[in-house]
């Protein structure tokens, strides 16, 4: 879109940033004079009402705002399918820029930059206006130090539809607060939180939630403490880290009643009687949970007796006085039962000799965690034992590819013939590739740095296309597919856009000269602009061309406009002029060179001859209204002679007082000590050899 004029008025000079949802670029405003930057939503956004409508809305609310610190919001329109807001531009960088470069930042600094964020919330606040998206990029820095807030209520215009497509809400994750990753209603303490955030950043140079996914971040804030800054920063002042643990509560009603009550902390957090305050404290931050242990009451020694014993003894465990002791009638049955009982014990000895002998002999399981897969089979396999093949996978970061990493039975005898299932690694838990095709690079690189790849494992491929240049076209591996950030090197192939090659210089060629310069430079001829005019240049010959002048860059395949000189302009004066001119010495030889300017061109080199003797040469001038023709003669390099001819001397129609043996060509010699001389006007080569 560079070059492009917005609503005929902003014209669009470079690109100078972009997200998920739209493009920025730096632009001239033509009524103003002024150069002001341009929002324009992406196209895949452009026919979505909902979508377009709540886009325009934040932006007309965010102009609303006047206050130093927010980027100010000038206008907003559409240039037919093309949406846009234009808003202040800042000269500098965002802070994400500055974070990368030179993080940790020094304390002074960071409290600084805070403080003006924070007092362009309060404005906001007041103004029922929440952020919702407050993160370094947001963040812009102008090059006299002032911070600027921007994309004010912007965020509130995505849609379900538009969270999973862009990225661009998933990437600010890192600063959300445990109530926006819930997905209940934010408010001004929402803000609050991520400012918290950006402050430890700036003088930790790191953030305080790190994860493998979008979801497993959001989990942090909602569950998992922070590594206090001082553990990883020792030089922060205690006060100035006491902002940030109030800021980053888990509870709402724990941090900063206001950006106001923030900002006021801020300005005397680095007072000296404040730089080694106590560490903030809240009166939830030692509690833990008291672990209650089941206790099983023990039995009562009467509980443990028998019923009938309870009710045959009195309380005392002796027997009562009215107990009779029953007849000798047992003996039979004993001596019947114990006959019985030694048939029944041969019966079972014979059933399980016989077993013995016909079931399967026992196996001892050995372990085979850690083994191949393969070797594990044949393993156990050659004791006997079957493997289910073939065996479940699992991901982990503990085993290599194709490992055993658990057996469902081991150190345990077994029957020869048992299954066992071994379950085999399929290695590290992957994690999906993002799609990044059609995103800037730098956003890109941003997304897979956030799952926990190095910049060193990102390959840039770069080749011309029609897209913009820094929007990646491909990526590998693919979007969706499984990689592991830790050890995968991603290759994305980016647009260098458009391929631009200089534009040749076809002034003073014929058709068909033009055509094979342009075809040699990978440009072509605009046969349907081809125009015959008159023109003070040799007939047949090129003497205009366009869009470029030499040396302009042009894309590829430029189709290029060229006129043709059809003779010479009905105005113009065409005379013959015969300048004699004698050696310095009669009969020794001096050079003579003859230089003409008309309407052709200056300094046009006419002839350049040794002579002995006086000699007359026929120079013709072709003049133009209001302009004056000009013959100069040099002899052994220096100027003896000039001859202006003005444009009214020339009669309208005059025959040349030449004779016709004066002719050049039938001088003896002519042109061989001159071969470039032309005694007609000759080609304009803009040169004057002679000065």
């Amino acid at each position: 879109m560079i070059g492009q004029t917005l609503g005929g008025r902003y014209e669009l000079l470079a690109r100078i940033g972009g997200g998920g949802m739209a493009l920025v670029y730096k632009a001239k405003d033509l009524v103003l004079g002024r150069f002001v930057a341009v929002k324009v939503l992406r196209q895949q956004f452009m026919h979505d009402e909902d979508f377009v409508r709540r886009f325009r809305r934040e932006a007309q609310a965010a102009a609303s705002l006047s206050h130093p610190n927010i980027v100010s919001i000038y206008d907003v329109g559409q240039d037919e399918d093309t949406h846009f807001i234009v808003m202040e531009y800042v000269d500098g960088n965002n802070l994400n820029e500055i974070i990368r470069e030179r993080a940790p930042l020094q304390a002074e600094e960071a409290v600084r930059i805070a403080s003006q964020i924070c007092d362009a919330l309060d404005h906001a606040h007041h103004n029922q206006i929440i952020h919702r998206d407050i993160k370094p990029h947001n963040i812009l820095i102008g090059k006299n130090g002032r911070v600027k807030v921007t994309d004010f209520g912007i965020a509130r215009a995505v849609t379900s539809s538009t969270i999973t497509q862009t990225g661009s809400v998933v990437g600010s994750v890192h600063y959300f607060s445990p109530e926006h990753a819930k997905g209940v209603a934010t408010g001004e303490k929402s803000d609050i939180y991520s400012l918290g955030i950006v402050l430890y950043q700036m003088l930790t140079g790191r953030l305080p939630f790190l994860g493998e996914s979008p979801i497993s971040v959001a989990l942090k804030h909602l569950q998992e403490p922070f590594e206090e800054p001082r553990l990883v920063n020792p030089h922060i002042p205690q006060s100035v880290e006491n902002v940030i643990l109030k800021a980053m509560r888990k509870n709402p009603q724990e941090r900063y009643a206001s950006a106001k009550q923030m900002l006021d902390d801020l300005e005397t957090s680095l007072q000296p009687q404040r730089l080694n305050e106590p560490r903030l404290h809240f009166p939830g931050d030692d509690d833990e949970e008291e672990e209650r242990t089941l206790v099983i009451p023990a039995l009562k020694p009467d509980m443990r007796m028998s019923g009938e014993e309870t009710v045959a003894r009195g309380e005392d465990g002796k027997r009562d006085a009215g107990f009779e002791e029953p007849k000798r009638r047992w003996v039979m049955p004993t001596v019947l039962s114990a006959v019985a009982l030694v048939l029944v014990g041969i019966l079972i000895w014979a059933v399980l000799a016989l077993k013995g002998q016909l079931s399967p002999k026992d196996v001892q399981v050995p372990t085979v965690v850690g083994t191949k897969y393969e070797d594990a089979k044949a393993q156990l396999e050659q004791l006997g034992l079957n493997v289910v093949d073939p065996p479940p996978q699992k991901a982990s970061d503990q085993y290599d590819v194709g490992v055993v990493m658990e057996q469902d039975k081991q150190d345990m005898s077994v029957k020869e013939g048992a299954t066992i299932t071994l379950t085999v690694s399929s290695g590290k838990e992957l994690t999906p590739m993002p799609a990044l095709t059609g995103s800037s690079y730098d956003d890109a690189v941003d997304q897979l740095k956030s799952l926990g790849m190095t910049e060193d494992r990102i390959v840039k491929k770069e080749e011309y296309s029609d897209s913009e240049e820094g929007t990646v076209l491909s990526q590998d591996p693919p979007a969706n597919q499984g990689f592991d950030p830790e050890e995968a090197t991603v290759t994305l192939t980016v647009s260098k856009g458009p391929e631009t090659v200089k534009m040749p210089n076809l002034i003073g060629m014929t058709l068909e000269e033009a055509k094979a310069e342009l075809l040699k430079n990978n440009l072509r001829l605009d046969e349907q602009k081809i125009s015959y005019e008159p023109s003070y240049v040799t007939k047949g010959t090129i003497f205009k061309q366009f869009p470029a002048e030499q040396n302009e860059t042009v894309q590829v395949g430029t189709a290029v406009q060229v006129w043709i000189s059809n003779g010479y302009p009905a105005e113009a004066k065409e005379k013959t002029y015969n300048v004699t001119v004698s050696p310095a010495v009669e009969g020794t030889a001096s050079t003579i060179r003859i230089v003409y300017s008309d309407a052709r061109g200056q300094n046009i080199e006419y002839k350049t001859k040794k002579i002995q003797s006086t000699t007359t040469f026929p120079v013709t001038l072709v003049l133009a209204p209001d302009t004056e023709g000009e013959i100069k003669v040099y002899r052994d390099n220096q100027l003896v002679d000039t001859f202006p001819v003005p444009y009214e001397d020339v009669p309208a129609a005059t025959e040349p007082d030449v004779p016709a043996s004066t002719d050049p060509y039938a001088d003896p010699g002519f042109g061989q000590d001159n071969p470039n001389g032309y005694p007609d006007g000759g080609q304009d080569n803009n040169q004057d050899n002679g000065r």
